[in-house]
């Protein structure tokens, strides 16, 4: 399966939130309302992929927070059509996210569920850490979530 990466649109937030409830359904998924305001931000960088058809089969995002000698990052969401998993859709959506997240420098900060081993591995791959846990972070299901953080350009790693 080949794959391009583009900046999401207004006109993606359906399908986005359509995903959502696929992959996150007891965790409160996004609803394409909440993609729409998202995109309005003027701090955050939001990205699809989509197959050969057009069709969008993953998203991601990232809020670009701090100022200009303390910048960090927060990614906000990623997520890959079920059906089109470990193609490596993920991975470059993250990529993407890191790239405009190295541009300005700062940490760069996630949470995942704590029983999300593959997105756990991507992230590890990527230099996140774990740096924390949040209790009962994902609603209605009340799962446990990490905090990861991936030290910013120059930044050396936690210890």
């Amino acid at each position: 399966m080949t794959f391009r990466i583009e900046p999401m649109a207004a006109a993606d937030a359906e399908r986005c939130a359509e995903l959502e409830t696929l992959l996150f359904a007891g965790d409160g998924p996004w609803s394409a309302q909440a993609f729409r305001a998202e995109l309005a931000a003027p701090h955050v960088h939001y990205a699809v992929a989509r197959d050969d058809t057009g069709h969008v089969v993953g998203y991601a995002g990232i809020a670009l927070l701090g100022n200009g000698s303390h910048p960090e990052s927060e990614i906000h969401t990623i997520g890959t059509d079920p059906a089109c998993q470990r193609r490596g859709i993920g991975g470059a959506l993250l990529d993407e996210l890191l790239r405009v997240a190295d541009t300005r420098g700062g940490p760069v900060f996630l949470e995942v569920r704590t029983d999300n081993d593959a997105a756990i591995a991507l992230y590890r791959r990527e230099g996140f850490e774990i740096v924390g846990t949040r209790k009962k972070y994902y609603q209605p299901s009340g799962a446990d979530a990490f905090t990861m953080r991936r030290p910013g350009t120059g930044e050396e790693p936690l210890q």
